[in-house]
């Protein structure tokens, strides 16, 4: 199961995903989550939470990738778990995306603290 809670701050929206990010209704979930994020400037995707992440995870978040330069949006990676995080550089996709700290992330992004930062504005479950 994947919880995705969505929390929008001027033209960043930053979206906390907790649970399994694995093919099935939790790729369409994200996958429906972010696109509807389309007139955002940036998406930061916080991947603390996610415990799993299986191929159609990762074929989603290189769509999404896609997706978001092909409309001039800037695509974030932060907090990725150690397993997230391992995935990534076995497949050498932490070159791809942009990674970072969620406090880095949005510090850079427009001083904003992760204090600033409530999460809970829109959530989703699949």
């Amino acid at each position: 199961m994947l919880t995705l809670d969505v929390e929008k701050t001027a033209d960043v929206a930053v979206v906390r995903c907790r649970g399994r990010l694995v093919r099935g209704a939790e790729v369409n979930t994200l996958r429906s989550t972010v696109v509807s994020e389309k007139n955002t400037r940036i998406i930061v995707l916080d991947l603390e939470e996610v415990e799993a992440l299986d191929a159609g995870g990762l074929t989603a978040l290189i769509s999404l990738h896609h997706w978001s330069r092909s409309r001039s949006i800037q695509l974030k990676l932060v907090n990725p778990s150690r397993f997230v995080r391992e995935v990534l550089e076995r497949t050498g996709l932490n070159h791809v995306f942009e990674i970072s700290s969620l406090d880095h992330a949005l510090f850079v992004l427009g001083g904003l603290g992760h204090r600033q930062l409530k999460y809970g504005g829109a959530h989703c479950s699949a």
